[in-house]
């Protein structure tokens, strides 16, 4: 994701007392919006630096580039959602 996307997030504590965290993505050409849940709260720049880190890792998941790597094999991230808008 390029930094010139425009990240707004919201942040909820959910009753298990972790954070839920709704952000869009503006993008002329892909909108999109998600959630990610933290165990605490965050500054909003760690959680958009967060966003922007595991966006990458689905880029890189996507592109194939880490098939057939024993190191760092791919998991399901349950804790972060990516939707098209």
């Amino acid at each position: 994701m390029e930094t010139a996307n425009k990240i707004s997030v919201t942040q909820k504590e959910l009753p298990s007392g972790n954070i839920q965290v709704k952000f869009f993505i503006e993008d002329e050409r892909k909108p999109m919006y998600g959630y990610l849940l933290t165990s605490e709260p965050k500054p909003v720049g760690e959680i958009i630096a967060e966003i922007q880190e595991r966006m990458q890792q689905r880029r890189i998941a996507a592109s194939g580039l880490n098939s057939f790597s024993l190191k760092n094999p791919i998991k399901e991230d349950h804790n972060f959602y990516l939707f098209s808008a």
